[in-house]
């Protein structure tokens, strides 16, 4: 009877497993999970998706946009998750915790949401993947998840990785709220 019990355990285990998603299995990996921003324009239309998944070396994004206005336009993390149309200055600024200039290029820089620019074609998609080197989702003072959130913000135009404090990217076209998944 005993042995019964402990086959009995095993199994539920076993069929315990099989029914965690994938992701959070990667998120289990990883130690500190995923989010995701559901990007709109102005008038609440989807333009997109973003993904955020935590690994050893930072916070790896994918962006899928459609849509959207053929050209190149700069994206960032902005510091606060609120995405009110049709203009979204209440995202705030960039993701900025340690204090630095704006862009890639500025010695003085970067943002920690300074990311690069993407690329839409004239079937108005799009795609950007990078790496925020460094950057946290949770734990520690400078984690994206802090008590008023953060947003994926894609820009009219092309950041130019050195102007503090926007890299004159223009208006904001579509914004997605950062959600811990």
């Amino acid at each position: 009877m005993f042995r019964m019990k402990s086959v009995s355990a095993v199994a539920v285990l076993i069929a315990g497993a099989a029914i965690v998603p994938p992701a959070a299995l990667l998120a289990a990996h990883h130690g500190a999970g995923h989010a995701t921003a559901d990007i709109i324009d102005g008038q609440g239309q989807t333009k997109g998706r973003a993904m955020l998944m935590q690994h050893k070396d930072g916070i790896h994004v994918d962006i899928v946009a459609s849509g959207l206005p053929a050209g190149v336009h700069a994206v960032h993390v902005h510091t606060t998750g609120t995405c009110t149309g049709p203009d979204f200055t209440s995202a705030g600024g960039h993701w900025n915790p340690g204090k630095k200039q704006h862009g890639h290029d500025n010695p003085a820089g970067a943002h920690v949401g300074d990311m690069p620019n993407m690329t839409v074609g004239a079937d108005g998609t799009g795609t950007l993947k990078t790496v925020v080197k460094g950057a946290m989702l949770n734990g520690g003072a400078d984690a994206l998840f802090d008590a008023d959130g953060a947003a994926v913000v894609i820009h009219a135009v092309a950041d130019d990785y050195k102007t503090d404090p926007t890299g004159n990217a223009g208006a904001r076209l579509a914004c997605g709220v950062i959600k811990a998944k």
